[in-house]
């Protein structure tokens, strides 16, 4: 079992629930969270996507660490092609000083979704290209190392210790080696894959500054309830929306499960949503122990980041109750305050 637990939300709208109230369910997740004993609780940065509300990552991290007193905050992640490294140095330097040892720097390699968002913010997909270019020039504004740009400092991020870690699957995996960083890889539903991933990082890890060893944080979808049909519930929103972004090219808002489980699908939509529902990690809590335990021996990962979105609020915080207790982090029979 994975003993050490974290939370990237999505900010996910719900049908009849806009985008500001996603924003503000994300923030009492966060509450929730912290009062659970999770390690950390991230955010994530879409640009244009109907059905998520997080388009600005270090915006929304300062009000989750605002609200909350304990757990570590940050974001799953800034897409550093999408930015100038030293805005994102000098975004991170303000957070870490309002909110000193809490603070964590997650960075990814993505640009924007479509053709039309990807103009809109000035980049096109070569710019993923540039990806370690750009975090060797972060972590150079930081630490006060950058050359590129003489007599320009970072303030108040130079000099402050604010940890890194970088999503990657593929060549990413070999980018945080080379840095010396933790890596976060997922999803889950390729077990093999994420273990093959892992191997290499391990493999090609360069001891840094900011860290003596290799350090792996792996994500995925992971809904418990008490029953497996309960649990799967959980899971349709979602696949749903997936199947409808690869048949229309957008996400809708989370519909409920009972909707979902009504609606009449072509076959290619059908396929779609079935694919989407497998390989997630699901079940009652003896169900999920077991998997986690098989994922904890297949990938010797440190850490577990949940990234589970659903329409039923109630049953999400629940899930999250029931696997917090899974993990030891609250005894059974306490709740979330």
């Amino acid at each position: 079992m994975i003993r050490k637990l974290s939370i990237l939300d999505r900010s996910r709208t719900r049908r009849g629930h806009p985008a500001p109230q996603a924003l503000r369910d994300t923030v009492a997740l966060a509450r929730t969270a912290e009062d659970l004993g999770y390690h950390r609780f991230w955010v994530s940065e879409h640009h244009s996507v109907p059905g998520v509300a997080g388009s600005a990552p270090t915006v929304l991290a300062a009000a989750v660490a605002g609200a909350t007193d304990r757990i570590r905050v940050g974001t799953g992640g800034v897409m550093l092609p999408n930015h100038q490294p030293l805005v994102v140095a000098e975004q991170f330097g303000v957070l870490e000083s309002l909110f000193p040892g809490r603070i964590d720097m997650g960075l990814g390699r993505s640009v924007g979704f479509t053709n039309g968002i990807r103009r809109a913010l000035g980049r096109d997909t070569g710019d993923a290209d540039r990806f370690e270019e750009q975090l060797t020039e972060l972590l150079g504004w930081l630490d006060g190392t950058q050359q590129a740009h003489p007599e320009v400092h970072a303030h108040p991020a130079e000099g402050l210790r604010t940890p890194a870690y970088v999503l990657a699957t593929g060549e990413g995996a070999g980018i945080a080696a080379r840095a010396g960083l933790p890596l976060v890889v997922g999803d889950l539903r390729r077990r093999d894959r994420v273990a093959e991933i892992v191997e290499r990082y391990r493999k090609e890890f360069r001891p840094s500054a900011r860290g003596a060893d290799p350090y792996v944080v792996v994500s995925g979808t992971v809904a418990v309830a008490a029953t497996t049909e309960e649990a799967r519930r959980i899971l349709l929103p979602e696949a749903w929306s997936v199947a409808y972004s690869r048949t229309r090219g957008s996400f809708p808002p989370l519909r409920p499960a009972q909707e979902v489980e009504a609606l009449e699908m072509t076959p290619k939509e059908r396929e779609l949503y079935e694919g989407a529902l497998t390989g997630h990690i699901h079940g009652t809590p003896d169900q999920v122990a077991a998997e986690l335990s098989a994922v904890a021996d297949l990938t010797g990962a440190d850490e577990l980041l949940v990234t589970t979105s659903t329409y039923d609020r109630t049953a999400l915080l629940d899930s999250y109750t029931l696997l917090a207790r899974i993990a030891g982090l609250v005894p059974w029979g306490v709740s979330a305050k």
